[in-house]
């Protein structure tokens, strides 16, 4: 005894006409936005953790990542 695609289809229908399709993509937005705030936040304190019980691990971290070139950069070494 559950749902049936039939209701799930009826109700889909329904939620359409009462909030229109502009309205619910802006909610789906403003859902994604949320939820990336809420992961950018989630992995700054845990780097703040991280750094709090050991500062040269954090250290590290940053000596592996690559070096990103500036655009400046870029063009002169195309230009070579």
């Amino acid at each position: 005894m559950g749902i049936s695609w039939q209701q799930l289809l009826i109700l889909l229908v329904i939620v359409l006409l009462i909030f229109g399709t502009k309205r619910l993509r802006n909610l789906g937005g403003d859902l994604g936005g949320a939820i990336k705030g809420f992961k950018k936040a989630m992995k700054e304190e845990d780097k703040k953790d991280a750094e709090d019980k050991d500062p040269e691990l954090l250290e590290k971290d940053e000596a592996s990542k690559p070096q990103q070139k500036t655009s400046s950069e870029e063009k002169q070494s195309q230009d070579k």
